[in-house]
């Protein structure tokens, strides 16, 4: 029997989580670790994501590693295939490659008690072993399907903007019907409606958008970011704090965000003349409270004659056609669903379970719940990255996977320190948890609407309500009375005892 490899930390993923994890052990001397990634290349959702007009909404410029600084954008708001080159380039200029195991798609990871290790399992039956997982998997993973009757008996090509085929996807003259219009759809269907013969954008919710300030930069711009030290550094900087100042009005000032909507609605009336198109496209939510999206192209696909806005929700589909709730039936050749991601889909597939055999599952059936987005108790040594509560809606998110990789890091060395595994106490994050449902009732994303933003509990477990700066405060220094030791068990010995905590007495569970 084979024996299964051991190592220190095993990190999952190899989009910006996984590598900037992978990237700062290498960093730091850290040789014993190894990266899982199902799939056979780098990149995460930059590698999964490459439908027609697939592009970043942040600058280019701080949507990428602090350490590793590109003076090659092609744009403002680099496409799709430029930040998988780039993720792909750190992986190989920072010794990363030789860590990777590729096909490995986790299935499993099963916290034992005796010895102290996380067991990973993935889909080809492989294992290793570690001290330390830490789950680089993201948000943006699984996509989210939706439940439409018949939608198998189409015939045609259905293609999910998350699973866009290779080469040819086979639309052009095509009759297309676009379900959504979320994020890749404002991107999609103006990539789509000069060559298609018809668009149809089935809409339930409209969404806010913003013109998109995107430029091609020049060989002069990019020859002063190579040879002048600290230029793209200072510009980044200037960029940071442009769209910092924009974190008062989604997390402590949400009817600030009035001031927005004008910008927004003044967008649409230059971008679609049909009053009757302009009003349907027009949001009934305060900005924000779903997520603003920037586009200069996509309002003014719908002054094409190729291009139809549906509003009637779709009841069914049958062969060649989607049908909708007034009896109309469009005849299309493909179906294109942008309907995004499920949240909590990286970790639904994944078997996880900790001390004494509870599952993730189970600690999370009330919602998610964590300290600092970054570990949850009962589950030793286990880290999240870019996890619950650290997604954002004003900047970039790189940065938070940044400084929550320092935070691991500190973990890691007070795991050391202590000689063996540490855990988050339940009184730790049971504070965090009633501070974030605290601080998300005054932000927009509480205004009203339904969005990814909240759990099924209505709660806010995807965004930080409040500033970068704030949680690089929050994690620059691990507080090692929110962390408990785990007394290894010997075999056979019963039911675990209880950690040894080191801090603040217990705090009742929030039950709002």
């Amino acid at each position: 029997m084979a024996t299964v490899p051991h190592h220190r930390v095993i990190v999952v993923g190899t989009g910006f989580s996984g590598l900037g994890m992978a990237i700062r052990l290498s960093q730091r001397g850290e040789d014993d670790y190894v990266v899982l990634e199902k799939a056979q290349d780098v990149g995460g959702t930059w590698r999964d994501n490459r439908y027609p007009g697939c592009a970043c909404d942040v600058p280019s410029r701080l949507y990428s590693f602090s350490f590793a600084q590109n003076p090659s954008w092609s744009r403002e708001f680099a496409p799709a295939g430029e930040i998988w080159d780039y993720l792909r380039r750190c992986a190989r200029e920072h010794d990363v490659e030789r860590h990777l195991r590729f096909g490995a798609d986790l299935r499993s990871l099963v916290y034992d008690e005796p010895s102290a290790r996380w067991t990973a399992t993935v889909a080809d039956g492989r294992q290793w072993t570690a001290d330390a997982v830490v789950l680089g998997i993201g948000a943006l993973h699984e996509p989210s399907l939706p439940d439409i009757p018949g939608l198998a008996s189409f015939g045609g090509p259905v293609h999910h903007s998350a699973r866009w085929p290779e080469g040819d996807d086979g639309l052009t003259g095509k009759r297309v019907a676009v379900v959504g219009t979320g994020a890749s759809s404002v991107q999609l269907v103006p990539a789509l409606a000069p060559r298609a013969a018809q668009v149809h954008v089935f809409q339930r919710t409209p969404a806010w958008i913003l013109p998109k300030r995107d430029r091609e930069l020049g060989a002069a711009r990019k020859a002063a970011y190579r040879r002048i030290p600290g230029l793209q550094r200072a510009v980044r900087w200037a960029t940071y704090w442009e769209l910092e100042s924009r974190v008062l009005a989604f997390s402590r000032y949400p009817a600030a965000m009035k001031l927005v909507e004008r910008v927004a609605r003044r967008h649409l009336a230059k971008s679609v003349r049909d009053p009757q198109v302009r009003a349907a496209l027009t949001p009934d939510y305060t900005i924000g409270c779903k997520r603003i999206l920037i586009s200069n192209d996509y309002w003014a696909a719908f002054d094409r004659d190729d291009v139809e806005l549906v509003t009637d929700a779709i009841t069914g589909v049958e062969p060649g056609a989607v049908v909708t709730a007034d009896g109309t039936r469009r005849e299309v050749d493909a179906i294109v669903l942008g309907t995004g991601f499920s949240v909590t889909g990286s970790y639904d597939r994944l078997e996880v379970r900790g001390l004494d055999g509870r599952s993730l599952e189970q600690a999370w059936s009330g919602g998610m719940r964590t300290h600092l987005g970054v570990t949850t108790a009962g589950f030793p040594q286990l880290y999240f990255l870019l996890g619950p509560n650290t997604g954002l809606g004003h900047t970039s998110v790189v940065m938070m996977i940044e400084w929550a990789t320092g935070y691991v890091l500190q973990a890691l060395d007070h795991a050391r320190r202590r000689r063996g595994p540490v855990v988050v106490t339940d009184a730790a994050q049971e504070r965090f948890t009633r501070e974030m449902r605290t601080r998300s009732r005054r932000t927009v994303w509480a205004s009203g609407c339904r969005s990814w933003y909240l759990d099924r509990f209505g709660n806010n477990t995807t965004v930080w309500p409040g500033s970068t700066l704030s949680y690089w405060w929050r994690t620059r220094r691990l507080d090692r009375a929110d962390f408990a030791t785990v007394a290894p068990r010997p075999p056979g010995t019963g039911a675990q005892p209880a950690a040894e905590t080191v801090g603040a007495e217990p705090v009742p569970a929030d039950r709002s």
